[in-house]
C-alpha cells in the first residue's frame, strides 16, 4: 500500500485494536499475544487487506445512491 493511501490511526484507536486483536486470540484460540505480535498483525491487516475493505465500502456507497436516485425518480409527478 502507498504511504499516501495508508490508514491512520490514533494512539488509541491503535490500542483499542491491538487489545481486540489480543482478547480475540485468547477468546478463539486460547493463545496469550503480546501487544508486538498483535500490532505486527494489525500492521499486516492495514498494509495487505484494509484497501480491500475501503473499496468494497465505496462500492456501496455507490450502490446506496443508485437506489436513493432511483427512490427520488419515482416521486416524479406528471
Amino acid at each position: 500500500m502507498k504511504n499516501k493511501d495508508k490508514i491512520t490511526l490514533t494512539k488509541e484507536q491503535r490500542a483499542d485494536m491491538i487489545s481486540s486483536i489480543k482478547e480475540y486470540f485468547y477468546n478463539e484460540r486460547g493463545e496469550e499475544l503480546g501487544d508486538l505480535a498483535s500490532g505486527n498483525i494489525l500492521d499486516f491487516f492495514i498494509d495487505k487487506l484494509s484497501l480491500e475493505f475501503y473499496n468494497q465500502g465505496v462500492y456501496d456507497s455507490y450502490k446506496y445512491m443508485n437506489r436513493s436516485i432511483d427512490d427520488l425518480l419515482s416521486i416524479q409527478k406528471y
